[in-house]
């Protein structure tokens, strides 16, 4: 029998948009469920404030689920922002601002495979650097041996000045210093993968649930990406 499934949605998303890809992989026969978060969730996290209400969330999902499947360890799959929050919950160093406010979840033990979706993995963009300079500066690449990572990115659209791409260029341009590139629509290619990880790359692949197209968790993309779950 496959190991639990948690998935932990990207920024101001809530677990409804997953639904669809959660009962997808619950027919493949991956025991699924996705962190209960509405948007309001994600208020207290805005403005490059720590992601720990986030963190405090996913960690009773994750502690639930392991008492009632009577398991070590389950998969993680982190959807967008979804997959650099999910590193520092593997990981050993206390986390956040002020120290009477420092956590650490060390749930590396707990996490077979880590699958992000579109995470920028990096970025320059200022409301999000302190939180992304924390993981990569503690955790960089591949960090935990024991943890098998595999990180997916979308090569859809070209970034380019000029109408229908103007949101891709911008977002690329703000997360890796160049517009000019491939990517998902939100996450360039090359901010989406870690060094010693699985890397993989999607065409057609949208960024967001909500996209009028197919995205990371439409049935045809299904199969690239979820064997890692076996």
């Amino acid at each position: 029998m496959s190991l639990p499934t948690v998935i932990l949605p990207g920024f101001f998303e809530c677990a409804q948009a997953y639904y669809s890809l959660e009962k997808s992989l619950q027919n493949l026969g991956f025991p699924t469920v996705t962190v209960p978060l509405q948007r309001r969730d994600w208020i207290a996290t805005l403005g490059g404030r720590p992601v720990t209400p986030i963190l405090q969330q996913l960690d009773c999902t994750v502690k639930r689920i392991l008492q009632q499947k009577s398991v070590s360890q389950i998969n993680l799959i982190g959807h967008s922002a979804g997959g650099w929050i999910s590193r520092i919950y593997l990981g050993e160093v206390a986390y956040g601002k002020g120290n009477r406010n420092l956590l650490t979840w060390q749930a590396h033990k707990n996490v077979a495979t880590l699958i992000t979706l579109g995470t920028p993995h990096s970025s320059l963009e200022r409301w999000t650097r302190w939180n992304l300079d924390f993981v990569n500066d503690n955790y960089p690449g591949a960090f935990y041996e024991k943890v098998r990572y595999v990180c997916v990115a979308g090569k859809t659209i070209f970034g380019k000045r000029r109408f229908g791409n103007w949101l891709a260029y911008s977002s690329y341009k703000l997360t890796c210093g160049q517009g000019n590139t491939w990517g998902d629509g939100i996450t360039p290619i090359e901010a989406a993968h870690l060094d010693g990880a699985q890397n993989l790359v999607l065409e057609d692949a949208m960024h967001s649930p909500r996209s009028y197209k197919a995205w990371y968790g439409s049935q045809q993309f299904l199969p690239i990406w979820t064997k890692y779950l076996e």
